[in-house]
């Protein structure tokens, strides 16, 4: 059985499905819904112009389309087979309807493994696999997705519920969790999504998001340079990733940063967020556009991002880095990334 796995693709590990399934889930959704609610937002804000309806349109269409997006690209991840990739997407547009993007997911996921087991095992693999595809997406949809996916709502809400009732320790706990997951080879965009955060939580999470981009954009300056300045500080600081691994100490400094202003969003600011850019922190600018889509665009609201979003991430981790560093326990090259 273990070599007829291996031949056929299929990997039983969390390292599988947790981080490469999950992570290809993430470009999923921001293919679809994330740049979907871009697209919308930006069409909202030009309604006076006639090309207003066009991009709110545009943008609706794509968020529709988010569980078509979650199936092909988790089934892509996986590296399924044609005919499987094709059905698979059908598998997330169950799942979407049925159990939201927790639905999507968990359908592809499982449609796409059962899939690969049946590809090419017939001669009439033209129809078996697409039919056995889209069979276990479906089923799958119908009686997991939506427990799932309410599981997760409701977990979500206790977060953001918990946050509203003690916003100092909430506002830390999330920042800095959400934020060491931005870093982490999974996706915090799709846990956030399928958290539903929103509010004080979501702000707490766009938070703690953009201090790990920023932060180790501004602290890791003289090893990458502006392209490095821009690959982590509006890319992605998973850039970071195998460095962490190497020398953990490098994930202080931002951490540090996205816990000491988690407070400030909550009870001083009040910044709120919604599910989309809760876990993007500055990557791509989705959290901060996000974050006036929700509150408006206003002077404050404006001076709140530059101080919480990048001004206060890129002074408080360059002074712990250079801290770190003095005392040896942050070394030249430590945070040099691969930039292709």
């Amino acid at each position: 059985m273990k070599d007829f796995f291996l031949r056929k693709g299929v990997k039983l590990s969390v390292k599988t499905y947790g981080v490469t399934a999950l992570s290809f889930m993430a470009l999923g959704l921001f293919s679809s819904l994330i740049i979907g609610l871009i697209m919308r937002t930006l069409g909202e804000q030009l309604g006076n112009y006639p090309i207003g309806p066009f991009f709110e349109d545009m943008g609706t269409l794509a968020m529709g389309l988010m569980g078509p997006a979650i199936g092909a690209a988790v089934a892509y991840g996986l590296n399924a087979p044609r005919l499987v990739l094709f059905a698979a997407i059908v598998s997330g547009a169950a799942g979407a309807e049925l159990g939201g993007p927790a639905g999507a997911f968990i359908a592809a996921l499982l449609s796409t493994e059962i899939g690969k087991l049946v590809s090419k095992e017939t001669r009439v693999d033209i129809i078996v696999t697409p039919f056995v595809t889209i069979l276990t997406g479906f089923t799958v949809a119908n009686w997991l997705g939506p427990v799932i996916n309410s599981g997760l709502v409701q977990f979500g809400q206790l977060i953001m519920w918990a946050t509203e009732q003690q916003p100092f320790v909430m506002g830390i706990l999330v920042a800095s969790l959400m934020g060491l997951a931005l870093t982490a080879p999974i996706s915090s965009a799709a846990i956030a999504i399928m958290l539903e955060l929103e509010g004080l939580a979501a702000g707490a999470a766009t938070v703690g998001c953009a201090a790990q981009m920023v932060g180790f954009a501004v602290s890791s300056y003289r090893e990458n340079g502006m392209s490095g300045l821009a690959a982590l500080g509006i890319g992605t600081s998973m850039l970071q990733a195998p460095n962490a691994l190497k020398n953990p100490l490098i994930l202080i400094p931002p951490t540090v940063a996205g816990a000491v202003l988690a407070p400030l969003s909550t009870m001083v600011f009040f910044m709120e967020n919604n599910a989309a850019g809760a876990g993007m922190g500055t990557s791509g600018l989705v959290g901060q556009i996000m974050t006036f889509s929700v509150m408006g665009f206003s002077g404050d609201v404006l001076l709140a991002v530059l101080l919480l979003h990048v001004a206060g991430p890129a002074v408080i981790c360059f002074l712990v880095s250079e801290w770190m560093r003095k005392k040896n326990w942050i070394k030249l090259g430590d945070m040099k990334i691969e930039q292709g």
